[in-house]
């Protein structure tokens, strides 16, 4: 077996902050190739670079692709190589159909005019290679995020990508969803094509990738064959010490935590009309967290926007703030009234990607940060200063662009933001999504530590076992509605979570 790409002594920095150290290690042709390490570890980087983001002269050492010396100036110049990098964030269009989407830019034109049932009938056929049964001619927003990926992985082979580079391309996917991409990748790979499998999900990468590449503080710590490893070993070599796994929870009594938030009722809609949320009734309790379960499109995140006032269509039903009747009508009123949403979209939704690390974390405490109008420069730095040793987030200075962080750093930005303001209900939307294994456990502490210090947590998360492990009480949610809430989670088993996910009765867990 050749090699299809070859990384010799490749060292970048940033600001002279080294990000990768001297990296060395080779990919085989026609290898599922695992690459892991911490947030910060350089993997962003490293793909970046084969990608085409940072150019040659923006690094040293050498690049390899299928035995040749290469120089990529740009990303187009990468994927005349045959190299497709499919980020976490999906590069495509919400609005343009699949067809429109897997031919962008290489269109099929017939006297200057776009002969889009050509362009259909090619786009079938390379979706139909990929399984799935997805319709070329619907808009790419109708899909689910699966389907999303399988259209992002037809557009790479539509321009004859022969390496395929997939970042955390199951962060988003539920169990089953994850399961059938993994058996699509196994199929790429018996047709030749050399894929790089960049996740947190170690369980995933063991059982997908020939071989496993660990980088750690930019810097290769070695490549294994996934028969030498074990999860834990993985782990280690990634932190270069020994991290302790999730555990259940130490309970907090029900009757130690008084209702934060109550709500009844509650119902979300869409702008035209179409029903998310409907008839929503539970409460939320100092010093516990809540855990919010269910399929994805249960109405998890558009019940959290909608508390928070961030939801753009009708919002209706009843809420009460330490028993008191409160109306949010937009974000503002929630902060006013001691509610933070982390949100599960972080560059959309929970950073200003153009400002630094410092100005991110200082933005949601401006107020209490200000004197007549004008922001206290010198507090704020120390108070930024302070956040950013407390969260341990990885960043060459406070003045660093926020984009520029790894996405583990970056949701350590977004939860952090919220620390000074301090808040009595605390909205969480998959915390540790696309998060590696040392960053969760760093936000699980600090969740829990809020909540110790009285306030009530609200977590959405599709993982059963974090649902479990950090959760005081259970609420499980299908097709809008309450399906189950466990009060009781003494012998819950993922099997009672996932069975009241999927079950058309609405059943209540006795207290």
């Amino acid at each position: 077996m050749g090699l299809a790409i070859r990384f010799r002594g490749v060292t970048k920095a940033f600001a002279g902050v080294p990000a990768l150290r001297d990296v060395t290690f080779d990919v085989r042709a026609g290898e599922i190739h695992a690459l892991c390490g911490e947030n910060g570890a350089g993997k962003s980087t490293l793909i970046r670079i084969l990608g085409g983001v940072w150019p040659a002269g923006s690094y040293v050492g050498g690049l390899h692709v299928h035995g040749e010396r290469v120089a990529f100036r740009s990303v187009s110049h990468a994927e005349r190589a045959g190299i497709a990098v499919i980020h976490q964030e999906l590069a495509l269009v919400p609005a343009m159909s699949v067809a429109e989407n897997v031919l962008l830019g290489r269109e099929p034109t017939r006297g200057g005019i776009v002969a889009r049932r050509e362009m259909r009938e090619i786009a079938a056929a390379e979706l139909r290679g990929l399984g799935g049964g997805i319709d070329p001619s619907a808009t790419v927003a109708e899909l689910g995020v699966g389907r999303q990926q399988l259209v992002a992985i037809a557009k790479a082979l539509q321009r004859d990508a022969r390496i395929l580079v997939l970042d955390e391309p199951t962060s988003a996917l539920t169990d089953a969803e994850a399961g059938k991409l993994l058996d699509l990748l196994r199929t790429l790979r018996s047709r030749g094509v050399t894929i790089i499998y960049i996740s947190h999900r170690l369980d995933e990468a063991l059982a997908v990738a020939d071989r496993v590449t660990v980088l750690r503080d930019g810097e290769c710590v070695g490549t294994w064959p996934t028969e030498k490893l074990s999860a834990g070993k993985l782990v280690r070599e990634m932190v270069g010490r020994h991290v302790t796994q999730v555990r259940r929870r130490a309970r907090t009594s029900a009757t130690d935590g008084r209702p934060a938030l109550s709500v009844r009722g509650w119902g979300v809609r869409t702008r035209d009309g179409a029903v998310r949320v409907r008839d929503v009734s539970f409460e939320a309790r100092r010093g516990q967290v809540l855990g919010v379960a269910g399929l994805m499109g249960s109405g998890r995140s558009e019940l959290l926007l909608s508390l928070f006032g961030a939801w753009p269509g009708a919002v209706d039903g009843d809420m009460w703030l330490d028993g008191v009747e409160a109306t949010i009508r937009r974000p503002a009123d929630a902060v006013a009234h001691g509610l933070a949403l982390v949100a599960e979209d972080r560059r959309g939704q929970g950073l200003v990607l153009g400002m630094s690390v410092g100005h991110n974390l200082t933005l949601a405490a401006l107020r209490g940060l200000s004197r007549v109008g004008f922001v206290r420069r010198g507090r704020d730095a120390t108070e930024a200063r302070g956040l950013v040793e407390r969260l341990a987030v990885r960043t060459p200075t406070l003045a660093t662009p926020v984009r520029q962080l790894s996405g583990g750093n970056q949701q350590k930005v977004v939860v952090g933001k919220w620390l000074l303001t301090r808040p009595s209900v605390l909205l969480l939307d998959e915390p540790t999504r696309g998060v590696d294994v040392g960053a969760k456990a760093e936000i699980h502490a600090l969740v829990r530590s809020l909540a110790d210090e009285g306030a009530a947590v609200i977590m959405v998360s599709s993982e059963a076992p974090e649902i479990m492990a950090m959760s005081d009480r259970v609420l499980v949610m299908r097709e809008g509605v309450v399906s189950t809430t466990f009060d009781d989670i003494d012998g819950l088993a993922e099997a009672d979570i996932a069975a009241a996910a999927i079950s058309q009765d609405q059943v209540t867990a006795a207290p």
